[in-house]
């Protein structure tokens, strides 16, 4: 059995048009930090991102920004948000660290960068490179184009009938982290942390 010691959430770096989705991230943050769950997160100030990470320090919690270099000016991440800053060379690096420092991965609302990242953790879990938790959060109903799309390429024969790798799915912020230990249930911690190749992650 293993415990969800650090959580790494991909969400965007914009708001959305949904106040929703804001407001979602604002309360993850804060069960993030009462539950002691260290955030990892792409170290931005703006969005999603931001307002996930400013509730968590809100509420004393604590929180670790990887960021690629190129990316430091676009998305400007604050010390004043975390404990801790990684710059790293590329986004390759930069989505082994964050790998390698959680126990578990959670997607909020976000756009085609917070899409590759989770599909990429769904894939690397169903070549069976690791085990940890994986959940979509389904926010108001946004990842339901991405729900549709998976269970289409079941019915078409691209994914096995049986999943190697069960996707969690939330539709409400207060669900997410009962789901998570539920899983990280069924995992040891040698499981938990199989070597991902350093080519890829």
């Amino acid at each position: 059995m293993s415990k969800i010691n650090a959580l790494c959430v991909y969400c965007g770096s914009s708001p959305g048009t949904d106040p929703v989705f804001v407001e979602t991230a604002h309360s993850f943050g804060k069960i993030l930090a009462a539950n002691h769950i260290r955030l990892i997160y792409g170290g931005g100030s703006t969005g999603l991102m931001g307002a996930l990470a400013e509730a968590v320090l809100e509420h004393g919690g604590t929180a670790t920004g990887i960021i690629p270099e190129f990316l430091t000016k676009r998305e400007r991440p604050q010390p004043r948000l975390l404990q801790e800053l990684v710059v790293t060379r590329d986004m390759h690096e930069r989505k082994r660290k964050m790998f390698e420092r959680a126990d578990g991965f959670v997607a909020l609302p976000g756009g085609i960068g917070t899409l590759e990242e989770v599909v990429e953790q769904l894939t690397w879990a169903q070549l069976g490179r690791h085990k940890k938790p994986i959940l979509i959060a389904n926010i108001n109903a946004y990842w339901d184009p991405l729900l549709t799309l998976i269970d289409h390429m079941r019915a078409q024969d691209f994914l096995p009938a049986k999943p190697r790798v069960d996707c969690l799915v939330a539709e409400r912020v207060e669900d997410i982290l009962p789901k998570l230990h539920d899983a990280s249930r069924e995992v040891s911690e040698a499981e938990k942390t199989m070597a991902v190749p350093a080519e890829r992650m």
